[in-house]
């Protein structure tokens, strides 16, 4: 990464700048101030739905990880894709999983048959070394985790509000999956809360391109956005990827293993360079959704 962060310091909008004010909108809390942690993966535990093929796993931390391997059926680039996509819903405050490198180890891998790839009817052993995990949103001890609810149990979800702003972030990085999610409660808790997963299909997957779409990077049912009244339901997330800084970005790229792109510096920097020239067009993007054949803000009262 070295080329990579010489590259970064070319002329930068942001950097060394104030942020642009945007009227009436909140600007882009300072970055995350975190190191994402990198654990060993110590048990695992069954193999998950899903075409990357993820494992769920123990890890050394205490913590089950949701966990995509280098070598999985769709590409070793939903690695960089679920890292960069999650970190950045998490910098602009949406509720995402914790990220951490997970560590496979080849030892664990020959004690292991389950940990493999089943493609055609035949076995394919996973690659060891730094892999993808997303933290499993709650303990299975502490309480439940659905990946569907009913369209009649949303007003059961304390924070579906929140869709704007995954709408959002996965306007601006062009999810060209449909937007995932979980949701998860307490034991003893009656409300449940959404947490947006899997954002492998940002930057159009292994293409790293961004070939828009309305219909692209958005909930499979409407009765999520029936709050949606206005530009204003989309803050301050919507502001803070305007103003979110360049800097920043090209950080959360250092954070990334080079195992995970075939250290192709070049197309990362050009993905990224990318990503921070649509930061102005998700008003855009956002606009061409809500005039598409799905109408999915009935509500919608701005003039």
């Amino acid at each position: 990464m070295n080329q990579l962060t010489r590259d970064q310091n070319r002329a930068s909008v942001y950097s060394g700048q104030p942020l642009r004010p945007s009227a009436g909108r909140l600007l882009v809390p300072s970055p995350v101030e975190r190191k994402p942690p990198t654990v060993q993966a110590v048990k695992h535990v069954r193999r998950m739905r899903g075409g990357a093929q993820s494992h769920l796993i123990l890890a050394d931390d205490g913590y089950y990880y949701i966990v995509k391997l280098q070598n999985n059926p769709q590409d070793t680039r939903v690695l960089v894709n679920d890292w960069i996509g999650t970190r950045l819903g998490e910098m602009i405050g949406l509720p995402v999983p914790a990220t951490a490198i997970v560590t496979v180890d080849s030892s664990l891998l020959e004690r292991t048959p389950e940990l493999s790839f089943e493609l055609c009817g035949l076995k394919r052993p996973c690659t060891a070394g730094p892999s993808f995990g997303s933290r499993y949103v709650i303990s299975p001890s502490k309480g439940s985790v659905y990946d569907y609810l009913p369209g009649g149990m949303i007003s059961e979800v304390r924070n579906c509000r929140d869709f704007a702003g995954a709408l959002a972030l996965d306007k601006w990085t062009c999810n060209t999956d449909g937007r995932q999610v979980v949701y998860w409660k307490k034991s003893r808790e009656r409300k449940f809360t959404a947490s947006f997963i899997d954002q492998g299909y940002c930057f159009n997957a292994g293409e790293w391109s961004f070939p828009d779409a309305p219909l692209r990077g958005v909930f499979c049912r409407n009765d999520v956005y029936q709050w949606v009244t206005g530009w204003e339901c989309f803050e301050p997330w919507l502001s803070r990827i305007e103003n979110f800084p360049e800097c920043a970005i090209w950080k959360l790229a250092e954070e990334v293993p080079p195992e995970w792109y075939n250290s192709d510096t070049e197309a990362l920097k050009a993905m990224l360079t990318r990503l921070c020239e649509r930061r102005v067009i998700v008003h855009e993007l956002i606009l061409s959704f809500k005039e598409s054949l799905r109408n999915p803000f009935p509500e919608w009262t701005d003039a």
